[in-house]
């Protein structure tokens, strides 16, 4: 008889944790080995029971579901992670699949097809929602982009936290023209004509962080 698959539930809700836990308990061939609140609590919790699959909510207080994917598949190769969230921006999407994600779901899904998502990240499938693929799909037929510098993006991610020219200037120890510069510089990279323009996009490519990101 083949073992059951192995699954820990990560999700800082306990309403979602708990219903996650319930409905894979029902299913054939699954197991629910356990659950964890946040990312530091899933590498104690993988660490003791060896799961098999490590369905993984994204954002999460202390670490997390990227930065604990990350460290997850640096320690333990052999424990695949399925990313279950609600976010299905190009930042989180990209953070995840780099982060070493086997596939990446969307908390609508339908059970059947979760349920045949687990067992296919047990056998190391990739599995990708279609809003998902087709995001990443997008990305990979984009023209390229002449990147930002590191100072292109200090400066840029100083005017997303709302910062102006002078307070930059003052942050990064720049005068403010050296600021217009870089400001006009990345305006010409991103084909924008405005600061909103560009921290938007800058965002939406997974330069900058989302807002509220944590």
């Amino acid at each position: 008889m083949t073992a059951p698959v192995r699954v820990l539930v990560v999700d800082d809700h306990p309403v979602v944790r708990g219903g996650l836990e319930a409905l894979l308990s029902t299913a054939q061939g699954l197991l629910v080995v356990g659950t964890a609140a946040d990312g530091l609590e899933a590498l104690e919790r993988v660490a003791e029971l060896a799961p098999d699959v490590v369905l993984m909510d994204l954002r999460m207080p202390r670490l997390d579901g990227a930065g604990a994917t990350e460290r997850l598949r640096r320690e333990h190769p052999g424990v695949h992670v399925l990313v279950l969230t609600t976010y299905e921006t190009d930042a989180d999407i990209v953070r995840a699949v780099e982060a070493g994600a086997t596939g990446y779901l969307l908390k609508d899904t339908p059970l059947p097809q979760l349920l045949e998502a687990v067992r296919a990240a047990a056998r190391g499938e990739t599995v990708l929602a279609p809003p998902v693929a087709a995001r990443l799909v997008a990305r990979v037929r984009a023209p390229v982009q002449e990147s930002l510098t590191p100072r292109e993006l200090q400066v840029l991610a100083a005017v997303a936290q709302g910062a102006t020219n002078a307070e930059v200037g003052r942050r990064l120890h720049i005068g403010e023209a050296t600021v217009k510069t870089h400001l006009l510089r990345v305006f010409a990279k991103l084909g924008v004509d405005d600061r909103t323009h560009a921290v938007t996009l800058a965002m939406q490519r997974g330069l900058l962080p989302p807002p509220g990101a944590r």
